[in-house]
């Protein structure tokens, strides 16, 4: 049957189409979920049958105010009727564009007023509750021109079975924004195509013969949230269980209940998550926890730490968690989603020879404990990719670290009405004449079949000839200093003239930190992460600056956007509550100003 389902998934007509087959034999069946409460079970739900007629009745309504292809906003808090909007899109032959509510907060707003002029939005669905703060948003912004429906006051019975708007394979089905931590967010263009390969790519994975129980926190703005998380288990006529991302920040134990209360098998999160879990679920909570049906603990979205994948699976091995839950893997949306990944068995982590690898090779350590834990990113599931140096593009041997390339039916067509990044990104060729590929911008390399994602190519630190990836400084940080509680930092280099007449990168961290230290606990506290850094790296750091909460920038899937914070900090608008720089590099002091 397994072998079935994903041919099913892989062959259908469309992704709508799909959804529509559910009816024949599940119409009954709950096919959407949103649990207010993990803990009473307070919760709205849809049957597949409730799904096609609010999705036909969103699409009927769409044909009213918009044709085929035309781009449409969808701004929704977690919720069922988000879900059916974006099916209702799928239904009318629109493109849906899912986003973050714009909010109070002037980036928010500026970065979802950038994709309506960059999409060119002709019509945003939201919901009555948010119609307000929606039509406000449009109107400071000065789009005008904008239609806003409410989609919960559409009757239901205007969409039973709606026509389904032809498509096929190569017709485009969404927009999917990049989350923007390296650049400017731009638009990729999704193919059904490219989401019935992801997606049946993504189910083969989990090794399962029956549909798979799925849900979680991931916003359905992010394509982990939207894809692997909720249109995977609807495309295998399984059962989606969503709760708020906010809920899940505020008490981590109720994302560990909703997937102990709704036999969830597969839930993902990004690593932080994991650890935000670790520290504050209480002993008492996890008394309360049966994990032992939860199969599929996957981490992505952000680098995985060996040592958060340790500590969480050691935590709530007393729930049940099984040793072979706790899985890695690594996509990005312009390949759909989903790349590799191992669900199902013991994440591999291996302790590569830190010297060598900041010359681009994937070595075992000789002594473990003089070796970096890195946690592999599983194996390759249905693309070809290479490892390219970047700037001869030569393809580099297995063990060597390089650019990932890859190429096959899940890679996008592009960006959308971008035509030199486009070209930039998803029409490479190697020296020898190979491709297209999709350059992914991601570093990493083979070994033993595994593929290890080191780090961004863009975010890639040249420090005294050596080769650092800032993942790495910022959680050796989170790991080695429990006063930090876990906060983000952001590492990064800027040029510096030095007063030796020396010109030269120069390190320079970010950090988080709760509350306002007084001077000499600063201090302390700037001299404990510079003596990290020096003993773990090798390296001097020109400058630590203290930040507020909510300092560090980050993606809305919770990336740290370093990019951001080195423009911030050249640019002299960064504030910390205190500073202090390397003497060689005194110049840098009036670029971070001291609050």
């Amino acid at each position: 049957m397994g072998y079935d389902m994903i041919e099913n998934i892989r062959n259908a007509a469309s992704l709508g189409a799909l959804l529509r087959g559910h009816l024949r034999d599940r119409a009954d069946q709950e096919a959407v979920v949103f649990v207010r409460d993990p803990q009473t079970g307070d919760a709205d739900t849809l049957t597949y049958a409730q799904l096609d007629r609010r999705s036909g009745a969103i699409a009927e309504a769409l044909r009213t105010h918009s044709a085929a292809g035309d781009r449409v906003l969808l701004l929704y808090p977690q919720s069922t009727e988000c879900v059916a909007a974006f099916a209702g899109c799928l239904y009318a032959g629109t493109l849906a564009v899912v986003a973050p509510m714009p909010g109070s907060y002037q980036q928010d707003r500026k970065r979802v007023t950038s994709i309506v002029s960059d999409a060119r939005i002709s019509v945003v669905l939201t919901d009555s509750a948010n119609l307000a703060a929606v039509q406000e948003w449009a109107d400071a912004a000065a789009l005008p021109g904008l239609r806003i429906v409410a989609t919960d006051t559409l009757d239901d019975a205007d969409g039973h079975l709606a026509a389904l708007a032809p498509a096929g394979h190569g017709t485009t089905a969404m927009l999917q924004y990049t989350s923007g931590s390296t650049s400017e967010p731009k638009g990729v263009t999704i193919t059904h195509g490219n989401l019935l390969s992801d997606i049946a790519s993504f189910v083969s994975s989990l090794g399962s013969d029956e549909p798979v129980r799925t849900g979680g926190w991931a916003p359905l703005y992010h394509d982990m949230g939207l894809i692997g998380q909720t249109l995977a288990p609807l495309a295998m006529g399984s059962t989606v269980v969503l709760m708020s991302a906010v809920t899940f920040v505020k008490r981590p134990v109720q994302w560990l209940r909703l997937i102990d209360r709704y036999d969830l098998r597969f839930s993902a999160a990004p690593n932080f998550a994991h650890d935000l879990c670790t520290a504050k679920v209480t002993d008492e909570q996890l008394a309360t926890l049966d994990l032992s049906r939860w199969s599929y603990a996957l981490s992505g979205g952000e680098p995985a730490q060996a040592s958060t994948i340790r500590r969480f699976s050691e935590r709530f091995a007393a729930a049940g968690l099984k040793s072979d839950a706790f899985g890695v893997c690594y996509g990005l949306a312009e390949c759909t989603v989903f790349v590799s990944g191992s669900p199902g068995r013991e994440v591999v982590v291996t302790d590569l020879d830190p010297a060598l690898l900041e010359q681009g090779l994937l070595r075992r350590a000789t002594d473990a404990a003089q070796g970096r834990s890195v946690p592999s990113n599983g194996v390759v599931r249905d693309v070809e990719a290479r490892i390219v140096d970047p700037d001869t593009r030569e393809e580099l041997p297995v063990g060597s670290v390089g650019e990932v390339w890859l190429r096959g039916a899940s890679v996008a067509l592009g960006y959308w009405e971008n035509p030199e990044a486009t070209a930039a990104t998803f029409q490479a060729h190697t020296k020898d004449g190979e491709g297209p590929f999709l350059r992914t911008g991601d570093l990493g390399g083979f070994l033993d079949g595994e593929l290890y994602i080191t780090g961004r190519r863009k975010e890639l630190m040249i420090i005294n000839g050596r080769n650092l990836h800032p993942q790495d400084v910022e959680h050796a940080l989170q790991d080695r200093h429990d006063e930090l509680g876990g906060l983000p930092a952001a590492a990064f280099t800027v040029p510096a003239d030095g007063s030796d007449g020396s010109v030269d990168d120069a390190l320079l961290v970010l950090q988080e930190v709760r509350g306002r230290p007084s001077p000499d606990d600063a201090r302390a506290l700037v001299r404990a992460i510079r003596d990290t850094i020096s003993r773990e790296f090798g390296v001097r750091t020109a400058g630590v600056l203290l930040l507020r909460r909510a300092g560090v920038r980050r993606t809305t899937s919770g990336k740290i956007q370093r990019a951001a914070m080195r423009e911030l900090f050249l640019s002299g608008a960064v504030e910390p509550l205190f500073a202090e720089y390397d003497s060689q590099y005194a110049a840098l002091a009036g670029r971070g100003r001291t609050a």
